[in-house]
């Protein structure tokens, strides 16, 4: 049992994997979904960006991130929808990185793994000792 303050009002509750809020909050958040979920399933919503969402609905734009990326939309029947990579903000549809960054990331990786490599070598090479026999 993981006790535990809710990020929105601050009241104690018990954390578990299904929800990160208390009773409250999610009974909210709950609501505020069946709202999103309302107009976006009107068929002119459904080409609509978060931020038109957000003043259509008046739900904020961090809570219908957070149903975004728990994957409550199937983004494949809104394709303007989606939230910003972690790294450098720009608009992804999944994971947590845009291709651009991601690939940066797996060059960066990478190089450490070439260094690592090259340091190894290194150490064998000096690993070697010689001794003198007579």
């Amino acid at each position: 049992m993981d006790l535990q303050n809710c990020p929105k009002c601050d009241s104690l509750y018990v954390k578990n994997k299904f929800r990160d809020v208390c009773e409250k909050c999610w009974k909210e958040e709950e609501t505020a979904y069946d709202t999103v979920a309302k107009y976006m399933r009107k068929r002119e919503n459904r080409a609509a960006t978060v931020i038109q969402v957000v003043e259509a609905t008046g739900v904020p734009e961090d809570l219908i991130l957070k149903f975004i990326r728990a994957g409550r939309f199937q983004l494949t029947q809104f394709p303007n929808f989606g939230y910003p990579c972690d790294k450098c903000g720009a608009v992804i549809r999944e994971g947590r990185l845009c291709a651009s960054c991601a690939g940066e990331l797996m060059a960066d990786l990478r190089t450490v793994q070439k260094e690592e490599k090259r340091k190894k070598e290194v150490a064998e090479q000096h690993a070697t000792f010689y001794t003198h026999r007579e």
